[in-house]
């Protein structure tokens, strides 16, 4: 397993940093590799991404999940072992940081070559990077499930 932790500050209230994070089904929209997701139900998504030129698809069970604090998953069948959880921490009244540890089994010559380099760190601080532009461009986010899912 390869483990990836990234940090970044996002000028928006942890709430909605929160909110946005929760709407699964945007992230197309600021993660490269995600082609789609469908959310199935509170718990459950279909992923489907595109990484070193390779489509995968797989579901992703929600394990945990705590408003404006945490929302851990873990994959479930297809083609990608992972799992992972993003945390939320207030800063300011307007400034929040999110962090992405992403645990991984890279499948094939490329996923283990590309990890070897630290290609999956770069993706996941880049895809932090175009989620911070995107709620910070939109400043209110899309939606938002605020339930709780107990580990």
């Amino acid at each position: 397993m390869v483990q990836i932790i990234e940090t970044i500050d996002v000028d928006v209230p942890v709430r909605t940093a929160y909110n946005q994070w929760t709407q699964f089904e945007t992230f197309p929209k600021f993660l490269d590799e995600v082609e789609s997701i469908t959310q199935t139900n509170d718990t459950l998504t279909h992923w489907t991404v595109k990484v070193g030129g390779f489509t995968r698809e797989f579901d992703a069970a929600i394990t945990e999940q705590h408003p404006d604090e945490r929302v851990a998953w873990t994959s479930k069948g297809g083609d990608t072992e992972h799992a992972g959880v993003v945390t939320f921490h207030k800063l300011t009244d307007t400034t929040s940081r999110v962090t992405v540890q992403l645990d991984w089994a890279p499948e094939g010559l490329v996923e283990k070559l590309g990890a070897l380099v630290g290609a999956g760190g770069h993706a996941v601080k880049k895809d932090l990077k175009n989620f911070k532009e995107f709620i910070e461009a939109q400043g209110s986010a899309s939606g938002a499930w605020r339930g709780d899912v107990d580990a």
